[in-house]
């Protein structure tokens, strides 16, 4: 019922109020004493109400709702402190609605209502103002602090008619200068109805000046605020002036607008792409947003660099595959020497991928020792397919933004390494190899082999959503490798996703094959050497694999064979080479030093409590020597050699084995309370642990135990239980290679691993004699000289 107000001030006389008067009720507003407001009334209760005023007195009783959204209010929801007032004009509008002037008159209380239908009436009783008796310092100050306070509040900004000042300055009354200055206030309505409510001059005066009070703190604030913006605005137009002399004096020197000239840019590359409507129009959006955008701003430099990385995207290029499997087994064979298996399995892939080209398959995984070739084989298959090639290196890796991307509220943020690789390749289908898996680690920033998943799966990669480009990127096309070192450290779920082909370390043979099919042309090209200054020979090689490098792979090799050329090298360039050298077994020594490594040698005569045995390591096989002795002692078994908790406990069940069995071997019970064990394995600086040295150790302290030689050509590996029973054991390639290296030529194995030979080339297993056995007794017979049960009083035969 608030239309725009107008106030004044009446006279002093004041007609005499009837004992009972109509309700008007109001809405968001209280009407004061002495002040003239209009009125707008549009319910029907209200329209009878004034209507009957109209008819009686003229006066009608103006009363605040205590809740605006009633519509029909009640006696009870309505306050009982108004306003008497009389309807000085009435105006009937065409809608039905009346508009009236009214003035107020006297503070009323409502004793009770005296009818509800068809309006509201109640019967009422003045309220009596309280004046102070006497004019005090005090009172004289508030109404001199209000008057200035008012004046103050206009400076401001507080928008007020000028005859209200007027009106204001000239009154002393308090009552009647706070009514006025209230009805001038933006205050609460319940703050309204409180200073109506107050009787008392004075307080209704002091309340009244808080609210001034306040309501000058917050036109500071406002007119602070707004200056702040005004010297912004002014800011932004004295740039905007800037700018636009700056473009003028640009088009003069002929040098256009350089950001305009990006967007046409922007626009020409995305005629060229068949890009996907979800990205379209997200670019679209972008180049609008960067359309209205200074070209100077921070903002700016974010989007530009993100339209140049969705405008550069492959989206709809991708390479012809080449399914030619003549071509690609030729492929393979010209990158990598041997590797028979793992080159059918490639050839498998290709021929899947000819007949079904839509089949989506497993996702190969290369496990290797380093140096072996994996990272390469990604490459040949790539050259094999005709595709793009790219390596996204995962080792160290522990933010999982680094395969989802950044989001691009931070600082820096770039798309995934997938998205930088499709980017870089220009091509939607390209062979990704994913390097070093086995590597990624996991903090609080996230598990990237979880992320991971995604990418891999076939099921869901064709809508995979980096957070920088907020877009489905199909990754569908893109045929994924992956290679690792090691198996266990990949998450399960992650390795589940992906096809295992393993890669074993290289024999001698194939180490010297490589290295003339593919390391001496490279390094000699490398180098600037050619065949006219320097030959190898197979010996000369051979001793350089075996007294320079002991690695699983080949990289190692490569680097002794630059270090040697490098020397030919400076040679011909000082012209001190007069013929062409040729490096054998015998002058290797002069270009590499003296030899790197020892060979490992088999012992020289059967020994009591040495056995040899063999070990798997991340670079190949190795010969392990197993000592033991026993000495005075109280039954303790030591162990030394830097050995990790599962051969500790293989110690010790080859221990309990023995001790179980003791007096079928004939021994006496009371050395295991009298004597203590030592094992020990030599290079106690290495740790060492695995489940494959349960035979050796229980070999070892037979021999001990008893003085029994152990043979000196026969090396063993293997894992026991409780029983004696002989466990299976893996890396059998590596540790046959490491038993032919140090020449032993007898090994003992599990007859479980009988599957494994073979993975072992020809050429090495009938330079060995592999001995398969299912229990440790069987290790006794073929491990120890002369060997008897002495409770069976027979010799047992020896094993072939």
């Amino acid at each position: 019922m608030n239309d725009d107000i107008q106030q004044s001030v009446v006279a002093e006389e004041s007609p005499r109020i009837p004992e009972v008067l109509p309700v008007l009720p109001l809405r968001d507003l209280v009407v004061y004493p002495y002040v003239i407001q209009p009125l707008s009334a549009s319910r029907e209760k209200s329209i009878f109400a004034i209507d009957a005023a109209l008819v009686e007195s003229r006066m009608i009783l103006l009363l605040s709702q205590k809740e605006t959204e009633v519509d029909e209010p009640g006696p009870s929801e309505m306050y009982r402190v108004g306003t008497a007032a009389i309807i000085m004009r009435i105006l009937k509008l065409p809608d039905g609605r009346l508009r009236t002037l009214v003035q107020g008159l006297q503070r009323v209380r409502v004793e009770y209502f005296t009818e509800t239908a068809p309006y509201l009436k109640a019967k009422v009783e003045p309220i009596i103002e309280c004046d102070p008796s006497e004019r005090s310092i005090e009172l004289d100050a508030t109404i001199r602090s209000v008057k200035q306070s008012l004046e103050k509040a206009v400076a401001l900004g507080k928008s007020l008619p000028h005859e209200v000042l007027v009106i204001a300055a000239n009154l002393d009354n308090p009552g009647r200068l706070a009514d006025l200055v209230a009805s001038n206030l933006d205050i609460k309505p319940q703050q309204m109805q409180d200073v109506l409510e107050i009787a008392d001059t004075f307080q209704r005066l002091k309340k009244i000046h808080e609210f001034l009070l306040r309501e000058i703190e917050l036109l500071e604030v406002q007119q602070k605020i707004a200056m702040e913006a005004r010297g912004e605005m002014d800011k932004s137009q004295r740039e905007y002036y800037l700018r636009q002399q700056l473009k003028a004096i640009q088009t003069e020197l002929g040098e256009g607008n350089e950001l305009a000239e990006e967007i046409d840019g922007y626009r020409a590359k995305l005629a060229d792409l068949k890009v996907p409507e979800e990205a379209m129009v997200e670019i679209e959006r972008n180049i609008k947003k960067l359309e209205r955008m200074h070209p100077d701003s921070s903002e700016t430099a974010v989007t530009r660099t993100y339209l140049e990385w969705m405008t550069e995207m492959p989206w709809s290029l991708t390479s012809e595959d080449n399914l030619d499997l003549t071509k690609a087994k030729q492929v393979l064979e010209d990158d990598h020497y041997g590797l028979d298996k793992i080159k059918e399995r490639l050839v498998e892939y290709l021929a899947v991928r000819k007949l079904n080209p839509d089949q989506k398959g497993t996702i190969l995984c290369f496990v290797g020792p380093p140096g072996t070739g994996k990272t390469s084989l990604g490459r040949s298959v790539a050259r094999a397919l005709g595709r793009k090639f790219a390596r996204i290196s995962l080792g160290g890796v522990h933010d999982e933004s680094e395969i989802r991307g950044h989001r691009r509220t931070y600082v820096g943020a770039m798309p995934g390494r997938v998205v930088q690789a499709l980017h870089q390749v220009k091509t939607m289908n390209p062979v990704i190899m994913l390097d070093e898996v086995d590597k990624i680690g996991r903090d609080m920033r996230g598990d990237p082999s979880a992320a991971l998943l995604e990418v891999l799966d076939p099921e869901q990669n064709n809508t995979f959503r980096d957070n920088y480009m907020n877009v489905p990127v199909d990754l569908s096309q893109v045929l994924f490798l992956a290679n690792a070192n090691e198996l266990d450290p990949i998450q399960p779920a992650f390795k589940d996703r992906m096809e295992v082909i393993r890669l074993h370390s290289y024999t001698l043979e194939e180490k010297l094959g490589i290295a003339r099919k593919h390391l001496l042309p490279r390094q000699v090209e490398r180098n600037g050497v050619t065949s006219k200054h320097v030959a190898f020979t197979d010996k000369g090689l051979t001793a350089l694999i075996q007294g320079y490098t002991r690695e699983a792979g080949v990289r190692q090799l490569e680097r002794e064979i630059g270090a040697a050329l490098r020397k030919i090298a400076r040679k011909v360039a000082e012209g001190a080479l007069s013929k062409r050298f040729t490096l054998t077994d015998r002058n290797l020594h002069e270009l590499l030093g003296p030899v790197a490594y020892l060979q490992d040698e088999r012992l020289k005569s059967p020994r009591i409590g040495v056995v040899t045995g063999l070990a798997w390591t991340s670079t190949g096989g190795d010969v392990l020597f197993v000592e033991a002795l026993k000495m005075p002692g109280k039954g303790n078994l030591l162990l030394t050699g830097q050995l990790g908790d599962v051969m500790k406990e293989s110690a010790k069940a080859a221990l309990s084995y023995i001790r179980s069995r003791g007096g079928e071997f004939d021994i006496d019970p009371k050395i295991f309370q009298e004597t203590d064990i030592h094992i020990h394995f030599p290079e106690g600086a290495i740790p060492k642990d695995g489940p494959s040295a349960g035979l050796a150790m229980a070999t070892v302290l037979l021999s001990a135990l008893k003085g029994i030689r152990v043979k000196n050509t026969v090396a063993m590996t293997g894992e026991i239980d409780l029983r004696g029973d002989a466990l299976p054991i893996g890396g059998l390639k590596e540790k046959a290679l490491a038993a032919l290296r140090a020449g032993v030529f007898e090994i003992i194995i599990p007859a479980a691993n009988l599957k494994d030979l073979e993975e072992i080339g020809a050429e090495v297993r009938e330079q060995l004699v592999f001995h398969p056995v299912r229990h440790v007794e069987e290790v006794f017979q073929l491990a120890l000289v002369d060997w008897t049960y002495p409770n069976r009083g027979k010799k047992t035969k020896k094993g072939k």
